[in-house]
């Protein structure tokens, strides 16, 4: 039997985020908000490189306003930030990744890029 996982959280844990994609449903995206190098240097599978300058005017170009959306930035300020400037340009689901990147690998998840050590 398939457990349909919990809503989205305006606080997500990374295996929050792990099970939604686990159970395959496509109405997500996961959004970088470190720069590009460190995006390049290892990223979560399938996030998006959005680094914060450019957030949300490529947000609004790209994501409709009632998509889900998980944010992570190289620290937690940075990705409560981010969230902020999306709900304020109108994203209704946006939700902080706690621990970012860091939690996700030493959770053992996927990741893609040039380096697959913790940063």
């Amino acid at each position: 039997m398939i457990t349909i996982p919990e809503p989205l959280k305006s606080k997500s844990e990374v295996s929050d985020l792990k099970k939604r994609l686990d159970w395959g449903e496509p109405a997500l995206t996961i959004i970088d908000v470190r720069d590009r190098e460190a995006f390049n240097h290892s990223h979560i599978t399938g996030a998006v490189s959005l680094p914060m300058d450019e957030l949300v005017p490529r947000a609004l170009n790209n994501f409709e306003l009632i998509r889900d959306i998980y944010v992570y930035g190289a620290t937690e300020k940075e990705t409560a930030l981010a969230v902020s400037k999306l709900r304020l340009a109108g994203y209704q689901n946006v939700a902080e990744l706690v621990g970012g990147l860091k939690a996700w690998k030493a959770s053992g998840y996927p990741v893609e890029g040039q380096s697959l050590t913790v940063a």
